[in-house]
């Protein structure tokens, strides 16, 4: 009998395929079979295209499903970021772990603050028509914009806009987006913790005051020392290392906000009305001077709203996937947020004007509170509302104060390749709030100066944002979204001329200073 050859006995027919069973990607979701009409369906490249069998024969079968898993994960994504190793060093970008009840912690924090208390010295001198309506268009115009940052965080596939100047650069250039941009953010981050300091210091000396009583003995601190103190307290919290990790904070200073802001338009409301009190809106001889009065009063309205420089970066905390991406629980947060916002505004400006009308003080409505009804309501109500105050401003100047404390950290890794120590990074916050209180006390005014601010600020919230839609996303010439988003760039960038202009003038004709508290 004839053996056959030895080749034939352990030969093996060649198969023309090579099929992939189905794998479950990390997300749970099936891949499809590399066979499949779903998968020879798209021609096109994808980051994963180099990933296929052919690739892949020479490759043993654990290294072959780690491929394959990791191909079925990103082509669930649907895109790669192009993620910045140094961003894993920074406070703001530290920690991705952030949901929707962050963003509405955040965005409340950052949203109602010591602004809001001089919102009725504008309804006195804009009166009742033009303040509501001024009120609620600046409202409205602001929440446009704020989805208009939501959506842009992640307009480029593979890229995310961590922060304001970012988004800027990208819409307007590297240098320009600098330059119109850099100015507005670094003062509404650096200067609004400078101003919380000044509130803050002043406030916890009152709280002193009604607390310790007329018959008190001890030697009170001056207003410089209380400043000393407060920053001291904002000092010790600002130890916290990232953005996610003050959100208990935000939680605080949230709720202390919603509840000082009641508290004061109730207590000013349930009280009687001061004598010979008058709606018609405050106005000098000169129609001019007059005029700009009420641009000054815009601008407080518009200083009131403020946080958009804070919204890139709160989105920068959360994970983000094609499936899931960022702007989904950042706009469900911030909607909350700023439902609780309007409750607080609103109420605040229209109740502090029905209670004392163009009697208002300079300082606003809390001010009013203590010169009118000091010894109406109780000593224990009052250092109540004084002490929610200064919760709500030890809270506001962690959130503010991110920002600075990123680009210290930015500049410091850049250069060193590496992370900051403890001891660096808390080297920096303590120069940072040293360097706040050191301008509150060269610059005592600094909190009163609130239509100014809001003028040079205004184009941070009002403006650019519609300028980046149209530069980024491009909608079509000539479209309703190109014409609306173009005539309210170029509306916000007047009004802040004349808001600013406004803010001027009465500085230097004293007009209208805005002094929460005169100190002793």
């Amino acid at each position: 009998m004839e053996e056959r050859p030895e080749t034939e006995l352990i030969s093996i027919p060649a198969t023309p395929r090579v099929s992939t069973p189905e794998i479950l990607t990390p997300s749970g979701q099936r891949s499809p079979r590399q066979g499949s009409k779903e998968a020879k369906s798209s021609n096109a490249w994808t980051p994963t295209s180099f990933i296929s069998p052919r690739f892949l024969s020479p490759i043993g079968t654990p290294m072959k499903r780690v491929l394959i898993n990791m191909k079925g994960y990103l082509e669930e994504v649907g895109h790669l970021t192009k993620l910045n190793p140094q961003d894993a060093w920074l406070p703001i970008t530290e920690s991705r772990n952030g949901n929707a009840h962050y963003s509405t912690f955040h965005n409340l924090n950052a949203g109602v603050g010591f602004q809001a208390l001089v919102l009725p010295v504008a309804f006195a001198y804009l009166g009742w028509s033009w303040g509501i309506i001024s009120l609620t268009v600046a409202y409205c115009w602001q929440l446009y914009t704020l989805w208009i940052l939501v959506q842009l965080h992640e307009a480029v596939p593979g890229k995310r806009y961590n922060r304001y100047v970012e988004l800027a650069q990208a819409a307007f250039g590297e240098r320009l987006g600098v330059w119109l941009a850099l100015f507005p953010t670094v003062y509404l981050s650096a200067g609004t913790a400078t101003a919380l300091i000044l509130v803050g210091g002043e406030t916890m000396k009152l709280f002193f005051q009604i607390v310790c009583g007329p018959t008190c003995t001890s030697n009170p601190l001056t207003t410089v020392e209380w400043y000393l103190v407060f920053t001291s307290l904002s000092i010790v919290l600002s130890q916290l290392p990232n953005l996610n990790s003050i959100a208990g904070l935000s939680l605080i200073g949230a709720v202390t906000a919603i509840t000082y802001s009641t508290m004061v338009w109730v207590l000013s409301v349930s009280q009687q009305r001061p004598p010979s009190i008058s709606y018609e809106p405050l106005s000098l001889a000169a129609p001019s001077s007059s005029l700009f009065l009420a641009l000054n009063a815009l601008g407080i309205i518009a200083f009131s709203f403020r946080g958009h420089n804070l919204v890139l970066e709160i989105q920068a905390t959360m994970p983000s996937t094609f499936k899931h991406p960022a702007r989904v629980p950042m706009w469900k947060g911030a909607k909350v947020a700023y439902f609780f916002i309007a409750m607080c505004l609103f109420p605040m400006a229209i109740g502090g004007f029905w209670a004392y009308g163009n009697q208002m003080p300079n300082g606003g409505i809390l001010t009013a509170l203590y010169a009118f009804h000091s010894h109406d309501i109780s000593r224990g109500i009052l250092a109540l509302t004084f002490l929610l105050v200064v919760f709500s401003c030890l809270s506001s100047f962690q959130i503010y104060s991110m920002p600075a404390f990123d680009s210290f950290e930015a500049g410091y890794t850049s250069r060193t390749n590496r992370p900051c120590s403890i001891w660096v990074r808390s080297g920096f916050r303590v120069f940072f709030g040293f360097v706040s209180f050191f301008i509150g006390v060269a610059l005592p005014f600094l909190s009163s100066l609130a239509g100014l601010l809001g003028g040079l600020t205004l184009p941070v919230t009002f403006a650019y944002p519609c300028f980046m839609w149209v530069l980024i996303k491009q909608p079509t010439k000539y479209s309703f979204s190109w014409y609306f988003n173009w005539i309210l760039g170029w509306l916000g960038v007047a009004f802040s001329l004349a808001f600013s202009i406004g803010g001027i003038w009465s500085m230097v004709n004293d007009g209208l200073k805005l002094k929460f508290f005169k100190p002793n």
